[in-house]
């Protein structure tokens, strides 16, 4: 018994322990019974804890009826619901079995439907690709309304050509679209956008020639420089567009270049070009230096006109253009060239104004080739030139002529057979213009036609002049202008075929100089019959001769130029006097010399020839100085 009571015992004692290590805090159950036991448990005694039991058997029932009593409420709705759900099935099989019915009546139907969709979609893509076959090769609406402008005098503005550019890709396309084998829609839409072309660059020229008329100060902007390069596919319409353009700039430059002449530039500065109509190479240098900058600027406004346009195809209708722009100032240009060269006297700057204009001929004929222009300044060059030339040439014959005298009388050669005045102011007259002649282009043929003018006509009226004269006059007169005027032209190029021919003409004078004055020493030193002697060949010469011979010789050897001709001394150059002297003194010495071999000579039997002649040929050339 004691062991059955320990064994409770302990029992007793393990639950009291497991109760007292029970954590109440994590056992929810076990406060939740103990709260629900709180609510109805009151005090803690005897009698409460021997009615626990009944009462918890009690509260037991009470929630069991209640929680079927609140069950029963929702058996009664669950069985609503399955009512429901009965009554919704039933209508479900009707409905069920009505779409099968239906289905059955409607088959033919969905299958007409699903194929209707498909065709549909077939449309619907059939659909895009035409829209984009139209969007690749239509233009839209406002692309139309900016190729040919929503009004008559729409203006063209930068669109207009990015739609010009599409209308001209959609033609160029065409032939991808017609290889592809769409020959007829390819054909058609490159009818369509050929018309539209055609439309857009007849707008396009109408506008340009417009424009081109109302340029002010030769503005021109990047939309007419487009213009132009469409224009340049047509050529008929660009050649159109340019000459209106040439005409409206030809207006514009003649009315610049007459307010230039008459009114000056802006202010008055610079002053009105004929202000210095006194001084005829500053007008004319003005109206040309005016010409020279407005031209090329001309040029350059053209060309940026077409600076866009192919390059190679431009020169022609550049060089036709400029022409027509500068032939309006042909005619006020020429009349005031004109009346400055006929009314201008002076022959040197009547020289200066034919070279001026043919400097600025060359310089304009760079610029602007062909046209009016360049033919007036040829002709204008042409006739200064002739006009120089005539004034030259009645300067020639007025200082030739006599200043008192009827005309064509020459004046006569002065005492000393120096040239007459005439020639040195002839000869200075030809160094002024020569002056001017050489620092110009086309130097050449000027000096050569200058120097013909003048020396023609001046040899002439020497060799007039010298005819009355005796032959030693005539030759020293002669040989002195021919000097004066040798001396002149050496100085100048171009001149050596000239001064060869003075050079010529002045040795034929020096050689008739030589004759007359070796005639003259002859005659001097008796020696006349003894050459006669020596010409036949005779082999004896009389003693008494050659004695008055070698008188005359010895007198001669002591003063050599006592024989010279006085006309000899009148010669200018002394070159020429030293070559007359020498070569007439070896004239007598080669003579000498035969006489001297002749007496020498013993088969001619002369006796004692030292007694006759002491000195030989070479000491008489020596003493002579030949």
């Amino acid at each position: 018994m004691e062991v059955s009571s320990t064994g409770e015992k302990n029992l007793l004692q393990k639950r009291v322990n497991k109760i007292l290590e029970t954590r109440l805090d994590i056992e929810k159950d076990t406060l939740e019974a103990l709260t629900e036991l709180s609510s109805f448990f009151g005090n803690n005694t005897l009698q409460n804890r021997r009615n626990l039991r009944s009462q918890i058997e009690k509260r037991s029932v009470l929630n069991n009826e209640n929680f079927l009593k609140s069950f029963r409420e929702v058996k009664r709705s669950l069985d609503t619901i399955c009512n429901d759900l009965d009554a919704l099935a039933n209508a479900v099989q009707i409905m069920k079995n009505d779409l099968e019915s239906s289905k059955a009546l409607t088959h033919n139907l969905i299958k007409q439907t699903n194929a209707l969709q498909e065709e549909k979609e077939c449309l619907q893509v059939h659909k895009q690709i035409a829209e984009a076959f139209l969007g690749r090769f239509q233009i839209s609406v406002p692309e139309h309304q900016l190729l040919y402008g929503t009004t008559k005098d729409a203006p063209i503005v930068a669109e207009f050509f990015d739609v010009l550019d599409r209308v001209q890709n959609i033609h160029a396309d065409c032939r991808i679209l017609m290889q592809s084998g769409y020959q007829i829609a390819a054909a058609d839409i490159m009818e369509e956008m050929t018309l539209h072309q055609e439309g857009a660059l007849e707008r396009l020229y109408r506008w340009t020639q417009n424009h081109c008329r109302s340029l002010e100060n030769n503005e021109i902007g990047p939309l007419i420089i487009n213009a132009m390069v469409r224009l340049q596919d047509r050529p008929v319409l660009f050649k159109y567009v340019i000459d209106e353009y040439a005409i409206a700039r030809k207006a514009v430059l003649v009315l610049s270049f007459i307010e230039a002449l008459t009114e000056g530039g802006p202010g008055g500065n610079p002053k009105p070009i004929e202000m210095h109509a006194h001084d005829p190479k500053r007008y004319i240098g003005d109206m040309f230096a005016w010409l020279h900058q407005a031209i090329p600027s001309e040029k350059e406004n053209l060309l940026l006109l077409l600076k866009r346009c192919d390059k190679n195809d431009l020169s022609e209708y550049v060089q036709n253009a400029l022409a027509h722009i500068t032939d309006g100032v042909c005619h006020p240009l020429k009349v005031r060239v004109e009346t400055i060269l006929n009314t201008e006297k002076d022959t040197i700057v009547l020289f200066a104004l034919s070279n001026l204009l043919r400097f600025y001929q060359q310089i304009m004929k760079q610029v602007a080739q062909g046209g009016s222009l360049e033919q007036c300044l040829i002709d204008l060059q042409k006739s200064s030139e002739e006009i120089y030339i005539s004034s030259l040439t009645a300067k020639v014959r007025q200082i030739l002529q006599r200043p008192i005298a009827t005309a064509g009388v020459l004046e006569p050669p002065q005492r000393d057979l120096s040239p007459p005045s005439s020639v040195g102011r002839l000869l200075t007259l030809l160094k002024e213009i020569l002056s001017v002649a050489t620092m110009v282009d086309g130097r050449q043929s000027d000096i050569i036609k200058i120097v013909n003018c003048v020396f023609d006509p001046l040899l002439q009226s020497v060799q007039e002049s010298a005819s009355h004269l005796p032959t030693v006059d005539m030759a020293v007169y002669l040989l002195n202008c021919l000097y004066y005027m040798q001396s002149t032209l050496a100085v100048y190029e171009y001149m050596d075929e000239r001064v060869e021919r003075l050079q010529a003409q002045s040795e034929a004078q020096i050689d008739t100089l030589i004759s007359e004055q070796a005639s003259s020493l002859v005659s001097n030193l008796q020696l006349g019959p003894i050459y006669t002697i020596l010409q036949t060949n005779q082999t004896q010469i009389e003693t008494n001769l050659l004695k008055i011979f070698m008188a005359k010789m010895d007198a001669f050897l002591e003063m050599p130029d006592v024989l010279l001709l006085s006309q000899v001394q009148l010669i200018l150059s002394s070159a020429h006097r030293c070559s007359v002297r020498k070569r007439s003194f070896n004239v007598i010495v080669a003579i000498y010399k035969q006489i001297y071999e002749r007496v020498y000579d013993p088969a001619n039997g002369f006796e004692n020839p030292q007694a006759i002649f002491s000195k030989d040929p070479e000491q008489i050339a020596k003493i002579l100085e030949v």
